[in-house]
């Protein structure tokens, strides 16, 4: 295979500068096809406007980036035609129902059956029952699936997730998580941003850290952890993490 065929985005020397603010300052990380790899970073760090910038909403400095195959510079329709991108807050019509919202983007991409592209999404993202109430009724976490099952109405290959848990609560967090794993077990490639490092932790196959502008470390978990000194072994008797506690307490989503 090609890289264009393993890799589904590919990243090299990206910068971008707002005046005298240097935002990204020679950004390289590539993802596999098929992957969920995090961009994790702190507030500032870049990672929206390298999302913004893979997503053709924001023109780089200087570099180069394919997402697809596709030159985002040269291609961009090519490249709009490939991707769904997910913002730090749900995009969804408060006033519509959770079909109503997925029928309308379906119809909107000029899909057949969008009644049935519709259910099949709320089946996949267990808000059927939810599906006739309108989404102002909706929990967090309710809501964040329903912007991210919208995302994928026409199958996009590569689906961008910019923090995705941001202001939700501990229970619609694992929610999302479970459901940006599906994705990747469908063959989505998925790009997420975070400044959450269980986040990262517990989804990405590749991380990398984005500080000041620049890339740091791009590993997997395991190789990211090797830049540290070896743990000393020591007996300690293992405690009940908080995750521990609130899931047997709350119970999981089934």
């Amino acid at each position: 295979m090609t890289t264009q065929e393993t890799q589904a985005i590919q990243v090299q020397g990206l910068e971008k500068s707002y005046k005298d603010l240097h935002v990204l300052r020679g950004v390289d990380f590539t993802v596999a096809r098929g992957s969920i790899f995090a961009l994790l970073g702190s507030n500032g760090a870049g990672k929206t406007t390298a999302v913004k910038i893979l997503s053709t909403l924001l023109k780089a400095d200087a570099g180069t980036a394919r997402v697809n195959g596709f030159d985002v510079a040269t291609q961009a329709p090519d490249v709009r035609e490939s991707i769904s991108l997910t913002g730090q807050f749900a995009a969804v019509d408060e006033i519509l129902t959770g079909r109503e919202n997925l029928v309308l983007v379906a119809r909107l991409r000029h899909l057949k059956d969008p009644g049935g592209i519709a259910d099949d999404l709320l089946a996949r993202f267990s808000l059927t029952d939810a599906g006739a109430r309108r989404v102002a009724t909706y929990s967090g976490g309710m809501r964040r699936r329903l912007d991210i099952a919208m995302s994928l109405i026409g199958h996009p290959p590569v689906i961008f997730l910019d923090e995705p848990t941001t202001g939700l609560d501990p229970q619609a967090r694992i929610e999302v998580w479970q459901a940006v794993r599906e994705l990747a077990a469908g063959g989505t490639t998925v790009l997420l941003t975070t400044q959450y490092l269980d986040e990262a932790e517990q989804l990405a196959d590749r991380i990398a850290i984005l500080h000041e502008g620049r890339i740091l470390v791009n590993g997997t978990l395991e190789e990211l952890k090797r830049l540290l000194p070896p743990a000393k072994v020591e007996y300690v008797e293992k405690q009940p993490t908080l995750e521990d506690v609130f899931l047997s307490l709350v119970g999981t989503k089934a």
